[in-house]
């Protein structure tokens, strides 16, 4: 068994690369081999989002605070609020974040194959974001 403490582990600043806009990253689980799993507590700022994005195992998002936007390409925008779960199938290409407005957390939940997690894309260009 093992404890990791409330704040022990540093929050990160979202990179450039991946998001758009003010994000914070808050590390949660990184579970160790044989295990694949990992989870993040993701905090965006009002307009901040990721930029498309597949996972090859798919993702779980658990929103905690906010109101945010999901798209998976060839979908609508849709709106999450707190208590929402989504699931997002492996290699479905996606993007998620904060409304233009609100600032939305979730807890982002996915496995890694072959030691990789998430393949990072493009940008969410402003005029997809604001469909």
């Amino acid at each position: 068994m093992k404890i990791t403490r409330s704040g022990s582990l540093p929050s990160n600043a979202g990179p450039g690369d991946w998001f758009t806009g003010s994000v914070r990253i808050d590390p949660l689980v990184q579970a160790p081999a044989p295990a694949r799993v990992g989870a993040a507590s993701v905090t965006f700022e009002p307009g901040a989002r990721t930029a498309w994005h597949t996972h090859p195992l798919g993702q779980t998002l658990i929103v905690t605070f906010g109101l945010g936007w999901v798209q998976r390409e060839g979908g609508p925008v849709e709106e999450i609020r707190p208590g929402d779960v989504v699931w997002f199938e492996p290699d479905e290409k996606h993007w998620h974040g904060a409304t233009a407005t609100t600032a939305m957390s979730h807890i982002a939940i996915h496995e890694a194959l072959n030691g990789k997690a998430v393949d990072w894309l493009e940008h969410v260009s402003d005029e997809q974001y604001h469909m």
